[in-house]
């Protein structure tokens, strides 16, 4: 089976948790997991983002429970 590598996600945040720590916290879902997270428009309640996941074998599954549940919810895979 192949493993998940690299994952680029369009997502539309709460501006609650702010971007430092929504960003850590998906890190914080693998030893290895790298986020870059990219602001790309404000609205008054919301941020469009997109969120770039680098790791070994990264599990998308647990990444977008862990979206959900700080608010936030995943528009596309790119």
């Amino acid at each position: 089976m192949s493993k998940t590598r690299k994952l680029v996600l369009d997502v539309l945040k709460p501006h609650q948790p702010d971007a430092l720590e929504f960003s850590t916290a998906l890190a914080n879902l693998g030893a290895d997991y790298r986020v870059r997270l990219i602001v790309t428009e404000v609205d008054k309640k919301t941020e469009s983002t997109i969120v770039t996941i680098e790791g070994a074998d990264i599990h998308f599954d647990g990444i977008k429970d862990a979206i959900e549940k700080m608010g936030a919810s995943v528009h596309s895979i790119d």
